[in-house]
């Protein structure tokens, strides 16, 4: 296939979907997407690999057929209330003298954040939202296609609960949101603004056995390299020849620079849709990419913004305001990760603190679940070289973890799934969890 020097992209906006005209190679085609969710894109990106040849959108998958499936349990396969919309993404479980509480990620849905009890994890209720429609945070984005409600988590903190939380501001910029109740249930009542902004997200709150509360979160840096690579290729695109190493990925990477412009004005959501091929190109050789642009020179930015942390500071006794410095704990070092790890929850065991976190891309099958140790929440963490949690025969993509006592007495591990051959943003995600077995400096599950 001869190769495409550039490409000249026009995307036009009717208010319901987009139209994206793209000229290359001597041809045009134009592309009417129905709509502005994830399938919409993917549909209009397997139009582009059959025309113009760049990568298709990889279809969710789950591994081979032969392997076995992990001793992982089942908790809720289905979504138990009509304004829960898409399952139990980034579920956090606490167990109180009640049962347990769960809580979840509800994206743009009308409703923010789904509670459930239970009493056993067998049988749950669905008892409200820890924001109704139209009782958002007024410092919050909130509706749908606007909002972007990640990563709930209920933190029992003295004789109140916390609730800390990913949302944006007016500005579209990332930030953790503080609600207090004095019960699981609610009513919950914001603090009015972000504790932490400036495009942070997961938030996790916490609290040793001396009273120290400290926060945790992860610097969205993932957001923002694509993009910037983008643009910094189509300033110098001698160098996609150089950095990819297919003709496929090439292909890919000038459309991405053609397009950056396009998706910058775009809605979150929306810009990651438009990069989510070139994502996958650059993240399938994701070491020799960095590799290439050092050597090229004048990509530092884009090279820090690949690299994501996890970081941690220890909060005031009200969580409105921080004590110290900043502490980057975790970043992305092992190639089961990918370009990011997200997600930490800290446990204490036998005196030491467990951090559990998921690695790579949530939409993909490569996401899964890691494990590192420390003798302080400041660490140094020391990792598990391979993912406690990975895809499997029935069940793909294992994330976002929370730890909770289970009714045996045993941690258990609550994390989220899809369903095989399904994955992507608003797709729904079951709630599963597992045993924790903790022995000889590592973790694993039984």
């Amino acid at each position: 296939m001869t190769a495409i020097p550039r490409f000249d992209v026009e995307l036009a906006d009717n208010g319901e979907g987009l139209t994206i005209a793209v000229r290359g190679g001597g041809a045009t085609k134009i592309y009417a997407l129905a709509g502005r969710d994830q399938g919409d894109f993917s549909k209009f990106y397997a139009g582009l690999a059959a025309d113009f040849g760049t990568r298709p959108p990889e279809s969710p998958a789950s591994v081979s057929s032969g392997a076995q499936d992990p001793p992982w349990r089942p908790l809720l396969t289905e979504n138990i209330s009509p304004k829960i919309l898409a399952g139990y993404g980034d579920p956090d479980v606490i167990r109180t003298a009640e049962g347990y509480w769960l809580t979840a990620t509800s994206n743009d849905a009308p409703d923010c954040f789904p509670l459930l009890h239970s009493d056993d994890l067998e049988h749950w209720r669905h008892v409200g939202f820890a924001f109704a429609n139209r009782d958002a945070p007024d410092w919050t984005t909130h509706g749908v296609r606007k909002g972007d409600f990640w990563a709930p988590e209920i933190a029992a903190v003295g004789d109140e609960y916390w609730l800390v939380y990913t949302a944006r501001d007016a500005s579209q910029v990332l930030g953790l949101g503080l609600a207090k109740a004095n019960h699981p249930q609610g009513p919950w009542a914001d603090i009015g603004r972000p504790i932490l902004t400036g495009g942070v997200i997961d938030g996790h709150i916490f609290v040793d056995d001396g009273g120290e509360r400290y926060l945790l979160w992860k610097e969205d840096r993932n957001g923002i390299w694509p993009r910037k690579l983008a643009a910094f290729l189509r300033e110098r695109p001698e160098l996609i020849d150089r950095i990819f190493d297919t003709e496929q990925d090439r292909r890919t990477a000038r459309f991405a620079a053609a397009v950056v412009p396009w998706a910058a004005p775009r809605r979150p959501i929306e810009r990651f849709f438009l990069m989510q091929t070139f994502i996958r190109a650059t993240v399938s050789r994701w070491t020799g990419v960095r590799h290439m642009l050092e050597e090229a020179g004048g990509a530092e930015e884009i090279i820090r913004a690949m690299r994501t942390p996890i970081q941690a500071q220890q909060l005031s006794d009200d969580g409105e305001s921080f004590v110290g410095s900043p502490v980057t704990i975790l970043a992305n070092d092992l190639e089961w990760e990918g370009h990011l790890v997200e997600g930490p929850f800290l446990w204490k065991q036998d005196g030491r603190y467990w951090l559990f976190y998921s690695g790579n891309d949530f939409t993909d099958p490569a996401y899964g679940i890691g494990v590192a140790v420390s003798g302080h929440p400041f660490g140094p963490f020391v990792k598990q070289p391979e993912p406690l949690l990975k895809s499997a025969r029935s069940w793909s993509a294992p994330g976002h973890p929370s730890v909770a006592e289970g009714p045996d007495g045993v941690p258990h591990i609550f994390f989220h799934a899809y369903f095989p051959s399904t994955g992507g943003y608003n797709v729904f995600r079951a709630l599963l969890t597992a045993r924790l077995k903790f022995a000889n400096g590592c973790v694993s599950i039984f």
